[in-house]
């Protein structure tokens, strides 16, 4: 066997018989199969290649599967630990306490996927918002909404390769075991998590949907048990905490019991939007995208003022979404289909969030983000002139009279469902933010030549990047420095910025508890 660099053109990166033509010529012989191990685009010149890792054996050497061992094991009357959540985190804590042969008993405030898509809906063409059941919660977690993009920066490649393969194991195309930026799209994650949710139940966990954690049994500083919305306690030692960036609830609960908490960094902004063929056309140096070419996407960073402008989770074809989690307020996020095959491309662009900004909320402590969060989101949904609790239209300008600092005359089409209003996006957030914005637009205009299109539309606000507060843990234990038995995970935690991230530190949560 050996292992090869080729860079191609994407029609031979797509045709397997073109590619064993070059692997013919460069190995002298025929006799040969061939796996492609990693795949990723370079377009930083023209004409834009395809740069792929294989491997090629010879002779009748057996080309290895992506095997997946069923490591999992009936935990029906194995001891208990409590998952609070069922994102990302919540999910694969859950089978790795059955690998290990702990029973997880899961709590999840939303719905299963299937009843959630009637509440997503009704926020789309109704405006209304289920506080238990929307974009952030329920069966999956933001995650199941909100594009299933699979890159991290996480050093742990075992740990990366062991969370997609437990992906493609139920149900994921096995390219993102391959793909540079792995993705699996919104219209295919609710079939994941289905699977992951049947696995769940096969091995004897037990999970229980608008089931909404309301409080916390502690005796001697030690967890003892949960108590639900409806007044029923569950008891275990063990309760992984796993509740998403937008659980304000569990926020005010752990403050409210004088649980310590940490205020925490994070970035704010807005979404903008471009039609696609523009960013193709940018990225791909080329008017005519090639047919074997995905949707471009892009990244983007620049420091303005000592303080960093970003774009975040960026969505080729793709759509805005309204990830409200309560009425009265506006919040977007973007997500794509598999495909990536929508008209428009979407990104949040954001900037940090310093000590500064939260001056006017110092009186809530470690609640301050939360706070300051929460009156931007505020202002989103006044400014719009959502005068109800049912309103969910969203604050918009021309990206170019954004950097102006004008409202829009008119507003382009926009992928946003519940529809767009004309108003000073610029307003809403601070000035501080708004001018790195500005100005940051206007440097990403020169590093990507078409950026400041007429029709590039911004859309606000851009204000659940990650969680506003830290549940703070020891490094060596997983536990909560104070209280025995509570494990802070994942991104509602401070500890993950993705899927794939939280996914890592569900598990590493789980194997806390399994090592007590």
């Amino acid at each position: 066997m050996e292992t090869i660099q080729l860079s191609v053109l994407p029609k031979t990166a797509a045709n397997n018989e073109l590619l064993k033509e070059l692997l013919i010529e460069e190995f002298d012989t025929s006799n040969f199969e061939f796996k492609i191990l990693k795949r990723s685009i370079d377009a930083r010149r023209k004409p834009v290649t395809i740069n792929l890792k294989i491997e090629v054996y010879f002779n009748g050497e057996t080309i290895p599967k992506t095997a997946i061992e069923n490591k999992y094991q009936d935990v029906s009357n194995a001891t208990p630990a409590i998952v609070v959540g069922f994102g990302p985190a919540g999910m694969f804590a859950a089978l790795k306490l059955i690998e290990l042969g702990i029973k997880p008993i899961i709590l999840e405030r939303g719905k299963d996927v299937r009843s959630r898509r009637r509440d997503l809906a009704a926020i789309n063409k109704e405006h209304l918002v289920n506080p238990e059941s929307n974009y952030c919660f329920g069966e999956g977690g933001a995650g199941t909404y909100s594009d299933g993009k699979l890159y991290t920066r996480s050093k742990k490649r075992g740990d990366v390769n062991a969370v997609l393969a437990t992906l493609v194991q139920h149900g994921a195309s096995e390219d993102i075991m391959v793909d540079a930026h792995p993705h699996i799209g919104t219209n295919k994650l609710p079939k994941v998590v289905t699977e992951m949710r049947e696995t769940i139940l096969k091995y004897g966990g037990e999970l229980l949907f608008d089931t909404k954690l309301t409080d916390i049994i502690i005796n001697d500083n030690q967890i003892e048990g949960v108590v639900t919305h409806n007044g029923e306690e569950i008891l275990s030692n063990n309760v992984i905490l796993a509740t998403g960036h937008s659980a304000r609830d569990i926020f005010y609960l752990l403050n409210d019991k004088e649980i310590a908490i940490e205020n925490k960094p994070f970035a704010l902004g807005v979404r903008v939007e471009h039609p696609q063929n523009l960013i193709d056309t940018i990225q791909y140096h080329s008017k005519a995208k090639s047919e074997f070419l995905p949707p471009a996407s892009y990244k983007l960073v620049q420091q303005v003022k000592q303080r960093g402008v970003f774009s975040f989770c960026m969505c080729p074809g793709g759509i805005i979404a309204p990830c409200a989690t309560a009425p009265g307020e506006i919040v977007t996020n973007g997500w794509s289909p598999s495909k990536r095959n929508n008209p428009y491309a979407n990104s949040g662009i954001v900037v940090t969030v310093e000590e500064e900004d939260l001056e006017p909320f110092k009186e809530y402590g470690a609640l301050a983000g939360l706070e300051f969060q929460k009156s931007i989101e505020k202002k989103a949904y006044d400014i719009a002139g959502n005068k109800n609790k049912e309103g969910q239209h969203a604050p918009a300008q021309r990206l170019s009279d954004f950097i102006k600092g004008r409202v829009s005359t008119s507003l382009p089409d926009c992928s946003y469902t519940p529809g767009v209003i004309s108003a000073p996006v610029h307003d809403i957030l601070p000035k501080a933010i708004t001018k790195r914005l500005q100005e940051g637009f206007t440097m990403f205009s020169h590093k990507m030549k078409g950026y400041l299109h007429p029709d590039a539309i911004v859309v606000g606000v851009e204000s659940r990047t990650s969680s506003p507060v830290k549940i703070p843990r020891d490094r060596a234990t997983f536990q909560h420095p104070d209280i025995k038995g509570l494990f802070p995970c994942g991104e509602g935690a401070g500890y993950a910025g993705g899927i794939v991230s939280a996914a890592i530190d569900g598990q590493k949560c789980a194997e806390a508890i399994a090592s007590i």
